[in-house]
């Protein structure tokens, strides 16, 4: 992925986000964290699981919800599985 395909992605899992926790746009930072929100809590967690798999076509199971608890983390996973990792 370049750069701009890297920036695209972000935004679109911060907008996913923003829809999953029903959260303000201005709190859905590229660098927010699970539980850095009153939003970001494990019933939202979930939300946002289910939003990603549906949304990216990704297969996440517990050891990957453990996991993406982050923006980054989130688009790591996402380019890695695109990638056929």
């Amino acid at each position: 992925m370049n750069i701009e395909e890297k920036a695209n992605l972000s935004e679109s899992v911060q907008r996913l986000l923003c829809e999953a926790l029903e959260a303000p746009p201005d709190l859905i930072t590229p660098e927010l964290e699970f539980g850095a929100i009153p939003q970001w809590d494990s019933l939202g967690h979930m939300e946002v699981m289910m939003r990603l798999e549906e949304q990216y076509g990704v297969l996440i199971n517990a050891d990957t919800i453990a996991a993406l608890v982050s923006v980054p983390a989130i688009c790591a996973y996402i380019e890695a599985q695109s990638n056929g990792s």
